[in-house]
């Protein structure tokens, strides 16, 4: 139960649904209740063994007053028209209170759907929301194929075996409620031994169980392992078949698809292991109840009718009883599943609004870093160590240096993608952690090495994130960052579909697409992440035309690893291992003859 109750916040929702399906429950367990029953009164003035009252009696609410006034009627009915006729009301009744019972059982079922569905789609939006607002040194330590089996595999998997069994946890003590009550009725001293024996059963179906909910756990992170290996053998096709590494691929998955397997087996076989063991203790307890129920007949005790009332009753709880097992059994199972969806929805979001944020400013002025230093979690050094910067606003700074100097962290830290270790960013004075992160990054267009696309339309993936845009303006964009040409030589135009991450373009046209992206949002602040390294010369040409024209005006922070590109920066800053170690224009840096110098030269510049 304790494993529902974490489901609460997202079952309250449909607080309807439950009270349809509880009134539906109730009616269906009345019905089934009142229904066999209802023969042995009438078996027993057939056989002789009981007589009706000859007048009639007074109307009460109890249990007495209703079993009277039931021999009273059934006995006018024997009278005035025989036993025959009567046993066909008698049938006739019992076709009635056996069609309310499974209409009100289908409802049951017909209202539940709506919230079984409604939670899941509940839970994988909250999922999916969380992974949205994660900081990237999460993602970093994790699987992306792990995240996305939680978010499919695992989410399913708690249909499957928690909220699948939402029913039964309601029906089923409503039947067995009823059925016991009935038992105490008939027999108070017969009921207290059916409940030591019931005790003693679910002693041994309860032992079964316990390991299922870390087996699950198991078992859910070895499918997460498997959607891995899938992920990086569809993005890495190329490389895999270049290296002829076909085999070692097959290899790898399918050893952890054959012990994901072999998880599989031993745990259905335990879980199914619940419904024959329940029905065997079932029986065995029903032998023993009739050998001692057999003993409790007696002409001023229980009757042979009452006897089998109780019977009745007792095989009544059986079925709900075993369904209880096997959903105890799922909910073990969905446990596990759950866990590691929590894990990630109760994941610590570092980066995230103030408690009380200050509005963003216009950007008028600069952007300052104050003795920024920042290391990883993970890592043993620092990965920057007191950095000053100052860039002004309308000018361009550059980044150089060596692979790991520190550059792409620099740039990370002003859209908080990650949050100084010591020191802090300012924007026209204002700590950029006191500003809503959706105000920061409104102030800012990216454009990185990789051009990130989506599989969309050309148009979605140029207007990614905006709202009420005019299709004139997405044009005015394009052609800004010379893409127009190619975007109209396609087969849909503005609406051809690019594929998975905009496979079905060159590398050139991507990277414009990217651009024409961030001239459309028009930003103040721009970060570049030298967006034409891993260009042939030709797409190299178009793409920096593209960028000197989204570069006009604005202030811009430029990661160079080609420093042709950033020869005209107002300024460039030389890192090494997270130290700035020159700083300057490209003519005084190559005068000083320092580092900057041996980076040019390196790359037969001058």
């Amino acid at each position: 139960m304790q494993t529902i109750y974490r489901l609460l916040p997202y079952i309250r929702n449909y607080k309807p649904y439950i009270a349809l399906n509880v009134a539906s429950n109730i009616l269906m367990v009345f019905f089934n209740i009142v229904s066999i029953p209802m023969l042995i009164p009438f078996l027993q003035i057939l056989l002789g063994q009981a007589m009706p009252p000859v007048q009639q009696p007074d109307f009460q609410w109890t249990v007495q007053s209703l079993t009277n006034t039931f021999y009273y009627e059934l006995g006018q009915i024997i009278e005035q028209y025989g036993k025959e006729r009567a046993l066909i009301y008698v049938c006739g009744a019992m076709v009635v209170l056996f069609f309310f019972k499974n209409l009100f059982r289908y409802l049951a079922l017909y209202f539940i759907a709506p919230l079984r569905t409604g939670v899941v789609r509940d839970v994988r939006q909250a999922l999916f929301d969380k992974t949205l607002r994660l900081p990237l040194s999460y993602f970093s330590d994790e699987r992306k194929g792990d995240l996305i089996s939680r978010i499919t595999a695992d989410v399913q998997e708690v249909e499957f075996s928690i909220l699948h069994v939402l029913e039964t946890v309601v029906r089923e003590p409503l039947l067995i409620v009823g059925a016991m009550g009935l038992m105490v009725y008939i027999s108070p001293a017969l009921t207290g031994f059916v409940f030591v024996l019931l005790g003693f059963t679910g002693v041994i179906i309860g032992g079964i169980g316990k390991s299922l909910k870390k087996e699950s756990s198991i078992l859910q992170e070895h499918l997460g392992g498997l959607v891995s290996i899938i992920d990086e053998a569809l993005g890495g096709s190329r490389v895999i078949k270049a290296f002829n590494a076909e085999n070692y691929q097959h290899d790898k998955f399918g050893n952890q698809n054959n012990t994901y397997r072999q998880l599989l087996i031993r745990q259905y076989r335990k879980r199914e292991l619940a419904s024959p063991t329940t029905e065997f203790l079932g029986i065995a307890v029903v032998c023993v109840l009739i050998w001692f129920g057999f003993k409790q007949i007696s002409p001023d005790g229980l009757t042979p009718q009452s006897f089998l009332g109780f019977l009745y009753a007792f095989f009544t709880v059986i079925e709900p009883a075993k369904a209880f097992s096997a959903a105890s059994y799922n909910i073990r199972k969905g446990a596990g599943a759950l866990s590691r969806i929590e894990e990630i929805l109760n994941a610590e979001e570092t980066i995230a609004d103030p408690s009380v944020p200050v509005p963003a400013p216009d950007f008028r002025d600069k952007i300052e870093y104050r003795n920024v230093s920042f290391f990883y979690k993970e890592a043993e050094k620092q990965i920057l160590a007191n950095i000053n910067l100052t860039i002004e606003k309308g000018k361009i700074v550059a980044l150089v240096g060596a692979s790991g100097a520190g550059k792409s962290t620099i740039a990370d830290l002003l859209p908080r993608f990650y949050d100084t270790t010591e020191g802090g960013i300012f924007i026209d004075g204002v700590d950029i952690r006191q500003m809503r992160l959706k105000d920061l990054r409104g102030l800012m267009g990216i454009v990185t090495q990789e051009a990130v696309l989506f599989n969309d339309t050309i148009y979605n993936n140029i207007v990614f994130g905006m709202t009420h845009v005019d299709k004139s303006q997405v044009i005015a964009a394009a052609k800004a960052a010379n893409a127009h040409d190619f975007i109209e030589n396609t087969e849909g135009g503005y609406e051809t579909n690019i594929g998975d991450r905009g496979m079905k373009l060159s590398g050139g046209q991507r990277q414009r697409l990217t651009i024409a992206r961030a001239l459309l949002r028009n930003p103040e602040i721009l970060i570049l992440d030298e967006a034409t390294s891993a260009l042939d010369s030709e797409s190299e040409k178009l793409v920096q035309a593209a960028l000197s024209e989204l570069m006009k005006g604005r202030t811009a922070l430029v990661i160079a690893h080609r420093l042709s590109t950033v020869q005209h920066a107002d300024e460039i800053i030389v890192l090494r291992e997270g130290h700035i170690i020159e700083r300057g224009t490209h003519e005084s840096l190559y005068k000083l003859g320092g580092e900057y110098r041996k980076l040019v030269e390196l790359q037969g510049l001058s």
